[in-house]
Order: C-alpha cells, then sequence, then structure tokens
C-alpha cells in the first residue's frame, strides 16, 4: 500500500513562483520513475516534468527554461519548482511514481492534485 501526498499549490501572481512536494510512503522498496502531470479544464492531461534514474529530466516545451523537477531519494519525494507563473500554468497538478514495494512489485501511484492558479 503506497500514498502519495501532495502540497504547496495556491495562489500566485503572474511572474511569481510556487514549489510543489509530493511525498510517498508506505511499503515502498524504492522509486525510480516520478513526476508531474496537470490538468485544466477542457484541456487534456500534459506530462510537464519527469525525473528518472536513467533518463535524467525531461520538460515539456511550454514549461521548459522555467520549472525545475528534483526528488529526494531517501525522503521519496518529488518536487517541481516552478518560476516566471504564466495564467496558462493554470491547473491541478498531479504527481506519480513509479514504485517499486516491498513484495517487489512495481506500480504506478498517484497523488490527490493540488490546485495551481496564476492570476492578478
Amino acid at each position: 500500500q503506497v500514498q502519495l501526498v501532495e502540497s504547496g499549490g495556491g495562489l500566485v501572481q503572474p511572474g511569481g513562483s510556487l514549489r510543489l512536494s509530493c511525498a510517498a510512503s508506505g511499503s515502498i522498496f524504492s522509486t525510480n520513475n516520478m513526476g508531474w502531470h496537470r490538468q485544466a479544464p477542457g484541456k487534456q492531461r500534459e506530462l510537464v516534468a519527469a525525473i528518472s534514474s536513467d533518463r535524467g529530466t525531461n520538460y515539456a516545451d511550454s514549461v521548459k527554461g522555467r520549472f525545475t523537477i528534483s526528488r529526494d531519494n531517501a525522503k521519496n519525494t518529488v518536487y517541481l519548482q516552478m518560476n516566471n507563473l504564466k495564467p496558462e500554468d493554470t491547473a491541478v497538478y498531479y504527481c506519480y511514481a513509479l514504485v517499486v514495494t516491498t513484495t517487489q512489485s512495481m506500480r504506478y501511484y498517484w497523488g490527490q492534485g493540488t490546485q495551481v492558479t496564476v492570476s492578478s
């Protein structure tokens, strides 16, 4: 049993910054691939950023240069630093993790989502 809990969302003005956190807990042996999706009303869910041990980091073109993904393996936590936020970044952000459990199964788990609103 694994749970991912997100935090850090909120309301910010254009040009501002937010830092999202996502902590995984439970029967975790290890985590490898982790990242963030977002979904705005009327739009498809979009992969924002991902990080993995073998492939490094990957970003959507729309956030490249503004967002930075990082992780703390010891804490099973992934972060998303968002700078120079734009109204177009408004969405619900969902973290995910590919988790190897203590029973040696491998599955994707998702956070509950956190709202990011960029508006003046």
